[in-house]
């Protein structure tokens, strides 16, 4: 298992920053005017987002059972409105319906709190067994820990995504929503997953990411999907991944939502309108240029448009990567993405974790730099200073 970090973490990788760009305009919220194309005799196509109603919050406003993932939920949200797509919400139970833990600062969260329509929707969910088939286009579900519990029971969703796809509709997954996928029957009562391609959650990802709900999922993703048949595909630890299988759309984590959601549009016979990336679309872009071997462009991206990027997400993802590596090649590419948040990201613990990293990988002058930094700087974590001390008397050199 890889090392802790003793400081504050997001829903997935810890992610320290408060000062937050501006969004960019085209996130402000829907467009206002029509569909491009479309006509007064044409509507536009509507999406279900269907998301987890598992989510429970006591007196104090803490959460006793886990809910969805609102940033995928708002990444998605945004993404098809502004390709003037209906959208729809559905959850299992109907009603107001309760998030995991999220940053209220990220410029997703900032611009779907913008949206009163969004708002009232994620407000009044529809019972997925009031949804009649082929009153949409696609169905997109949504992840989050409580999506493991409620989606794939749901046995209305289930029936609502086999005739769905029977008719010739989309069906798209993200993160955890593709356990409810495993759900649905195919042709001949076979699963549908059966022979097709498919990503989600991986095993890895639980084992480093699932803490206290995982224990008790009733199955996890990348192993039940194997089981059923399905041509199981993934990328690195939390790195964004699109498997695109006909009408079968699934994203590995919530990373992938954008590229699920432009899929969608892509299925529905819509080309997606240029955008700006969004904060952690843009700073995972960057780790695969960097990774690619555009080291001089990312570095000079970063530099240039700090607030455009988060630092942060970019050094704990290399620090989670370098935890579950299984070998030396997989340590030094997650280093090598530690390295590029680096000069951006100067919090002591981090700093002494990429000192440690690299002594492991016999870089022991880099280490010493970084272990020299934390020892001497003013900061008011003693702990790390005292532990870069002592490392660097014990350093040979």
């Amino acid at each position: 298992m890889p090392t802790r970090i003793p400081f504050k973490a997001l829903a997935l990788v810890a992610c320290l920053s408060a000062g937050l760009a501006t969004p960019p305009a085209a996130l402000a919220g829907p467009p206002a005017t029509a569909t491009p194309g479309a006509t007064a005799t044409t509507a536009p196509p509507k999406v279900l987002l269907v998301v987890s109603s598992e989510g429970r919050r006591d007196d104090k406003g803490e959460l006793t059972r886990p809910g969805f993932e609102m940033d995928e939920f708002a990444q998605a949200w945004l993404v098809l409105r502004a390709n003037g797509v209906q959208v729809e919400v559905a959850s299992p139970t109907g009603g107001a319906v309760v998030a995991d833990r999220y940053n209220r600062d990220d410029d997703t969260i900032q611009a779907l709190q913008r949206d009163p329509e969004a708002q009232a929707a994620l407000a009044a969910t529809r019972r997925t067994q009031d949804v009649p088939v082929g009153a949409h286009a696609a169905i997109l579900l949504i992840g989050g820990k409580g999506a493991m519990f409620d989606l794939p029971r749901d046995a209305a969703l289930a029936r609502l995504m086999g005739a769905h796809h029977k008719r010739g509709g989309v069906l798209a997954a993200v993160c955890h929503g593709p356990a409810a996928l495993l759900a649905v029957q195919g042709p001949e009562g076979r699963p549908l997953v059966q022979g097709r391609r498919l990503t989600g959650f991986t095993d890895e990802e639980e084992t480093v990411f699932g803490k206290k709900w995982a224990k008790s999922y009733p199955f996890w993703i990348e192993q039940r999907a194997r089981e059923l048949g399905a041509q199981w595909e993934e990328a690195a630890l939390m790195m964004p991944k699109l498997v695109v299988d006909d009408r079968l759309i699934t994203g590995q984590n919530p990373f992938s939502t954008p590229l699920v959601a432009e899929a969608v549009l892509r299925a529905l016979g819509r080309t997606p309108l240029p955008r700006a990336a969004f904060r952690e679309e843009a700073s995972l872009q960057l780790v695969q240029q960097w990774l690619a071997g555009e080291r001089a462009g990312a570095q000079a991206l970063l530099a240039s448009e700090p607030g455009r990027y988060k630092a942060d997400l970019i050094a704990m993802l290399g620090h989670y990567q370098h935890g579950a590596a299984s070998d030396e090649a997989g340590r030094r590419q997650a280093v090598a993405v530690m390295e590029l948040a680096a000069p951006h990201f100067q919090h002591p613990q981090f700093r002494l974790l990429l000192a440690k990293a690299q002594a492991g990988l016999g870089a022991q002058q880099r280490a010493r730099e970084l272990l020299a930094l934390v020892a001497a700087e003013g900061h008011t974590d003693t702990r790390a200073r005292d532990e870069a001390r002592a490392m660097l008397a014990r350093q040979p050199g």
